[in-house]
């Protein structure tokens, strides 16, 4: 099976994020966790951005379906 053919897994690692417990970390792991979501983020957004940028070249050569 080839990997993108795998069902997605249940719940998204944001959401585990979102519910762990961040009392052990200090300030300094803190600060790194926040940096490595922030580089995170923009790398979405730009995948978001590709991704939204491909689907208006495709509707613009082959018309868009409503």
């Amino acid at each position: 099976m080839d990997e993108d053919d795998r069902p997605r897994p249940k719940g998204d690692a944001a959401s585990k994020l979102a519910a762990e417990d961040l009392s052990p970390y200090s300030i300094d792991e803190l600060d790194d966790r926040i940096r490595l979501l922030e580089d995170e983020i923009a790398r979405v957004e730009k995948h978001r951005l590709n991704a939204a940028a491909h689907r208006d070249a495709a509707d613009q050569l082959f018309g868009r379906k409503d």
